[in-house]
């Protein structure tokens, strides 16, 4: 029998996989309830109009931005909650969630004054002057929704860090639902007959897709906090939580959270900055990167699926200090992704025409998106190498480094990269593309060689 060490054999890979399975399917059909609304959100604002649709792309990649900040500094509560679980001191649990939503709502706050400064010189970004009528309304609308995101992921990342991914998954597709079935309503307006009178909600267009995210998300966020608070399965870390916050679990959380969160901006970065290079292109290859930035998405939801569940399982080891199961954990999630992208990537450029012709009407786009479909290929290995090790480097907290691989991978090779290949030598939309899998894999090597030093035995 293989041995991690001379006391404790080593846990079979297939249970490892095995249990990532389980606590990974939860969290992918969250993300692809989340995917779905996406798509539903691209479709029904280009059925609408190619011009919302341009200037929905814009808005929702400089708040990938936002949301990639936000979303990373909850991930710090999943290692931190997780390595409490397992040793079994759940009082700390429930304290660490308390002090987690008081960071998070804090953090959110700063980073919403600084968009209204970015709102107030919007202009400064150079967009499609036909735009900018729709592009105002719409940004205020998704920024006040990021107070309500900011709290759910706080909550979510608990549940994650517990080992309970289902609740959070359930709520998620609920309220991707509500968002979706609004959408209808308030972008296109609906006529009905009540008491004998016809009423009619008007067409709300862009607009009205932006109050459906915000009505959806705050929905989540009352759901997730009352089951929270009332549900058995939360009823151990409530004493916990009931205690006041120490100073010292505030800065642990924000500690850990802001290199987590500086990582991700700097790896969204690199898409909104093609965006906007997009935009210098035209309203088409603005459309054609939102198109094809939620197909990619697709995959990019399995990949996270599979690294988040690999975050929470090393976790819970490094509590226990298993150390000599945290590498093999990492090396079981990284080889179903490496099955996963095979598949996931292959399906899509089988599809890529009729998956186009989802989102929109305009030939032009779809033109424009296909030629897109090379470099996403190429950057599936990339992607699914540093989602994995990205999230084991999370797990175990050695977060700093993350923050000089990504400004490395993502600001030093990728923008420049898309921008020689796109206006340097020409090649438009396809070339501001081909920045990503050269940024994506050079930030996985980099996070990988990291933890295979920090876990060397």
């Amino acid at each position: 029998m293989e041995r991690g060490n001379a006391q404790q054999p080593f846990i079979p890979y297939r249970e490892h996989a095995s249990a990532l399975t389980v606590l990974g399917v939860p969290i992918v059909i969250g993300q692809l309830g989340t995917i779905a609304q996406a798509f539903a959100d691209t479709m029904m604002v280009g059925q609408y109009g190619t011009p919302e649709l341009s200037a929905s792309g814009f808005v929702n990649n400089v708040f990938n931005l936002v949301i990639f900040f936000l979303l990373g500094f909850s991930y710090s509560t999943t290692p931190i909650v997780g390595s409490f679980f397992g040793r079994k001191q759940l009082d700390d649990v429930g304290r660490t969630l308390k002090e987690s939503i008081a960071a998070n709502l804090l953090v959110c706050l700063v980073v919403c004054g600084l968009m209204l400064i970015l709102y107030a010189n919007i202009a400064w970004l150079h967009q499609p002057e036909e735009l900018m009528p729709l592009i105002k309304p719409y940004f205020l609308i998704i920024l006040s929704s990021m107070p309500f995101l900011a709290v759910f992921n706080a909550l979510k990342q608990f549940s994650d860090g517990v080992g309970d991914t289902k609740t959070p998954m359930w709520i998620m597709l609920w309220g991707n639902v509500v968002n979706i079935v609004l959408n209808f309503f308030l972008i296109f307006g609906v006529s009905f007959p009540l008491f004998g009178f016809s009423f009619r909600l008007p067409a709300l267009g862009l607009n009205g897709a932006g109050l459906a995210t915000l009505i959806s998300r705050v929905t989540m966020l009352v759901v997730l906090a009352w089951l929270v608070l009332r549900a058995k399965r939360y009823e151990p870390f409530r004493n916990g939580f009931k205690k006041g916050m120490t100073r010292l679990g505030f800065f642990h959380v924000t500690k850990v959270g802001l290199p987590i969160s500086l990582q991700l901006c700097l790896e969204s970065s690199s898409f909104n900055i093609a965006a906007v290079m997009m935009g210098w292109l035209g309203s088409a290859a603005l459309a054609a990167h939102q198109v094809m930035g939620t197909i990619g998405s697709l995959c990019f939801l399995f990949y996270y699926g599979i690294g988040a569940a690999a975050a929470v399982r090393i976790s819970h080891f490094r509590g226990r200090g298993e150390w000599h199961e945290v590498r093999r954990i990492a090396f079981t999630a990284f080889g179903m992704n490496l099955v996963a992208a095979a598949v996931l990537a292959g399906g899509v450029f089988l599809m890529r025409t009729p998956l186009c012709f989802l989102f929109t009407t305009s030939a032009e786009v779809v033109a424009m998106t296909l030629t897109l479909m090379l470099p996403f290929l190429f950057y599936q290995l990339g992607d699914s190498l540093q989602i994995v090790f990205a999230n084991s480097l999370r797990s175990i907290e050695d977060v700093k480094p993350l923050v000089w691989y990504a400004f490395i991978a993502y600001i030093l090779v990728s923008v420049p990269t898309s921008y020689l290949f796109g206006f340097i030598l020409k090649l438009g939309p396809q070339g501001v593309w081909w920045g990503f899998p050269f940024g994506l894999t050079t930030a996985g090597v980099l996070f990988f060689r990291r933890f295979y030093l920090q876990t060397k035995m």
